[in-house]
């Protein structure tokens, strides 16, 4: 069972090579420049320069105006708010808080208008991702669902505290606690949880520790079924001895992350990310591509987020081991399943969906498979009508009067 396809294993890794080798050297040396402080009374002053005054012309404001922006393609209203979850003052037992500065913590969260009974839909982004990420889906899901969607502790709009986890449960709990904390602040309970890649991994491990909560989840290409043990990749082994794995082993284990290089780039991140995003969601999308409005406002909006202090994004070496193989993998954990399981992949998705056949025969629970077509890992965005279809089967016995009844709609793929 593997997380990765070999070949797409060897296209991701290699390619992170590459661009973490040619852009090491420039990151380091403007490193003093970008360096985050936790100091509030800095970060106010901060605010106050001009933007073209900055080495990294971005804020917590930016991210917030770039996110009303990108919404403002949604017709449906919502609501935008900060929900305290706390304050962890120096010397706090509350793990996620383990940092020198007492200041607020809270979750940004956007709740859209949906029709009174409707049951509750909370959806949680992936890694170097964020709830504005959903946009193509929000209308849709929102005329059958209470849709609530987040930006995890340490990412988007939400609070950046110091991440100061040392180790995979620490870590494991910056997120799983902070989402309970969210909870209670916001009072929920029975509600359908939809995580998508490593946030996937989020709320699956979520699911795990606070089943009673969760009436279904639905997992989108989830990160984080197998380990490198499992994995047993000669081709890894081999890649490692190389000059290139080598360099990449040293920055993973390093926590050197790819919004490092667009923080290190100063002014001209910007367009680094413009030149991603016309490739990834235009000529390199297995689907339908964006329109230039939606990749303008995109691009604006996943800038802002990445250039933002680094916080929840530094988890990654303590999940991950190099290659993207999860530390504690979910597979291990697939017998104490207790909350029905439906996965969604897109067909050409580079996370393979067989980790998921294979956690399947070990849980007790209902679990169904369904790969989506015309698109890959962001399938909510190449495809979205098929993503809404697949959702919308995942959850018939909430929706529907008959759910025995129901058919997999067509196009979509039983796996």
């Amino acid at each position: 069972m593997t997380l990765l396809r070999p070949r797409a294993s060897r296209y991701v890794v290699s390619k992170m090579a590459e661009e973490l080798g040619s852009s090491a050297t420039a990151t380091a040396a403007s490193s003093s420049t970008t360096t985050s402080t936790t100091s509030s009374s800095w970060a106010k002053t901060r605010s106050l320069w001009p933007s073209v005054l900055r080495w990294i012309p971005t804020s917590t404001d930016h991210i917030i105006a770039a996110e009303k922006r990108l919404l403002s393609i949604v017709k449906t209203p919502y609501v935008q708010e900060k929900v305290d979850i706390g304050t962890g003052p120096p010397g706090s037992k509350v793990r996620w808080f383990r940092s020198s500065s007492d200041e607020p913590r809270f979750i940004n969260t956007v709740t859209f208008d949906s029709k009174e009974g409707s049951p509750t839909l909370v959806m949680v982004h992936g890694y170097a991702a964020s709830q504005g990420f959903f946009f193509r889906n929000f209308d849709a899901l929102a005329s059958r669902f209470k849709v609530i969607a987040i930006d995890q502790l340490g990412w988007g709009g939400s609070s950046r505290p110091d991440f100061t986890c040392k180790s995979t449960e620490e870590t494991e709990a910056w997120f799983i606690d902070s989402f309970e904390a969210w909870r209670k602040s916001k009072n929920l309970s029975n509600f359908i949880l939809l995580g998508h890649s490593f946030g996937g991994y989020v709320a699956a491990k979520y699911a795990l520790k606070h089943p009673e909560h969760v009436q279904h989840l639905i997992l989108v290409g989830s990160a984080g079924f197998s380990s490198e043990a499992e994995h047993k990749s000669e081709w890894l082994t081999r890649f490692r001895a190389t000059w290139k794995g080598a360099l990449l082993n040293h920055l993973w284990e390093s926590n050197f992350t790819p919004q490092k290089i667009v923080r290190g780039l100063g002014p001209w991140g910007p367009n680094l990310v413009q030149r991603y995003t016309s490739a990834r969601f235009g000529t390199r999308s297995s689907g339908e591509t964006l329109t230039e409005e939606e990749s303008k406002l995109l691009t604006d909006y996943i800038y802002h987020t990445l250039a933002a202090k680094a916080s929840g994004e530094l988890c990654l070496k303590y999940i991950f081991s190099f290659g993207a193989f999860a530390r504690m993998p979910l597979l291990q954990s697939a017998s104490e399943w207790k909350v029905p399981t439906t996965f969604i992949y897109g067909v050409h998705d580079w996370m393979n969906y067989q980790g998921a056949q294979e956690a399947r025969k070990h849980m007790k629970v209902p679990c169904e498979i369904i790969r989506v077509p015309q698109g890959g890992h962001f399938i909510f965005m190449e495809n979205p009508e098929g993503f809404h279809s697949a959702v919308f089967y995942a959850c018939r016995r909430y929706l529907s009067r008959n759910p025995d009844n129901e058919s997999l709609p067509e196009g979509l793929i039983p796996a």
